[in-house]
């Protein structure tokens, strides 16, 4: 896999935000070195965020986020503002472009960002244009408590001073972890059971397969992959059990009832349970359903935005393992991409999908939202073990 094929979800998000017509589309253009926003006069070109996935050196693999002026007004404008706040929720490090003489709307962001955890870089644009850089930064820091970066998109030089702001702002440990944490080390023998399933078409292996089996083979494991009708046959043909079986959630019990008691056991979401979200949170989430109403009120959110298939776990396979758990009463509804509701309040839990196809500071801003609302928040895989009668049997990664 290439830097280019890397997943969005495993790329460092870098967001520009300020009022329209401040510079953020010339920076991403400059940053970039491509036309990758349009660039206008005219103040509220930019519209639904712009996403350019590249290379930085330091950084790696990340993505560029220039996003509407979040002083958009009018219906429009209000609607482009909330795709900005979406766009911030992804955010790993945030770019503000102060701009102006009123510095209110910026304050706001950078307060946001910053209870959020998010580092924050205070810039001026167009610091080719500013009559006194010194002073206007004395502005800036004065008001934000930030010392700002005067930047000019034409300026060469400005860009790599640029570069190394954001190296100094990027977490030691971004990127560090691994996906199978503590369940797999060097050298080990790990079986992988894979269905094939129609959301896996022919010649194609979803995503979450191929991190797995990367970070496995990064840890010079010896891997062995099959399906769930060879997995008796894939364990017969090892001499001494596999350390570690890594199974699709969906057959978590058969895959459980065939385990060599030295394996340990664990799923592909639920890897993903900890590498994008709270997986702590999400296994006393999935406790809760001991005390689920045959009435309750379920949110199943998927990542993906794909047309739903026959016998889709999101849509099917899992609200129907619910409804023979609990009664055809329970209400289920399912949501997409960034179709995730504000207000849970109506919900008696929610169940989150593995999230490959997020970074993890969206998720775990979703995670924030239930906790803030006090509603238990699980994903697929956590939920399968429960209704599996597994949960407190299988293991879960750690660091």
């Amino acid at each position: 896999m290439s830097l280019q094929d890397t997943p969005r979800g495993d790329r460092l998000h870098i967001g520009l935000f300020g009022k329209r017509n401040s510079g953020k589309s010339s920076l991403v253009n400059a940053i970039t070195g491509q036309s990758t926003a349009v660039v206008s006069e005219v103040p509220g070109t930019t519209t639904d965020p712009v996403y350019k996935s590249m290379e930085l050196f330091g950084l790696g693999p990340c993505v560029f986020m220039d996003t509407a002026g979040f002083d958009d007004e009018g219906d429009l404008g209000g609607l482009r503002v909330e795709k900005t706040r979406q766009a911030a929720a992804r955010t790993d490090l945030a770019l503000v472009v102060f701009s102006g003489g009123d510095y209110r709307l910026e304050l706001e962001w950078v307060e946001y960002f910053q209870q959020a955890g998010t580092p924050v870089l205070a810039l001026l644009s167009k610091g080719d244009l500013l009559g006194d850089p010194a002073a206007a930064a004395a502005k800036v820091k004065a008001a934000a408590g930030l010392t700002p970066l005067v930047v000019s998109a034409r300026e060469p030089e400005d860009r790599e001073r640029l570069r190394q702001a954001l190296l100094g702002l990027l977490p030691e440990d971004f990127g560090a972890g691994s996906l199978t944490g503590g369940l797999a080390k060097n050298g080990d023998t790990v079986l992988l059971v894979m269905p094939q399933d129609i959301q896996a078409p022919k010649g194609r292996l979803i995503l979450p397969q191929v991190q797995t089996l990367r970070d496995l083979l990064d840890k010079h494991c010896l891997v062995l992959s099959t399906t769930a009708d060879q997995y008796p046959a894939a364990l017969a043909a090892l001499r001494e059990p596999p350390a570690l079986i890594v199974t699709d959630s969906q057959v978590f019990g058969p895959v459980w009832e065939g385990k060599p008691s030295r394996s340990r056991l664990t799923s592909f979401s639920i890897l993903f349970a900890r590498a994008r979200g709270d997986i702590r949170y999400f296994v006393d989430s999935a406790r809760q359903l001991d005390k689920l109403a045959k009435n309750a009120h379920i949110l199943i959110a998927e990542a993906c935005t794909h047309k739903p298939l026959q016998e889709d776990i999101g849509r099917v396979k899992l609200p129907r393992l619910l409804r023979q758990r609990f009664g055809p009463e329970l209400v289920i509804d399912t949501v997409s991409g960034p179709d995730f509701p504000a207000e849970l309040g109506d919900y008696d839990l929610v169940i989150h999908c593995g999230a490959c196809m997020f970074n993890r500071r969206y998720v775990l801003s979703r995670v924030a939202a239930a906790r803030q609302q006090q509603i238990p928040m699980t994903n697929y895989g956590v939920a399968l073990a429960w209704l599996a009668g597994i949960l407190d049997k299988i293991d879960l990664p750690e660091d």
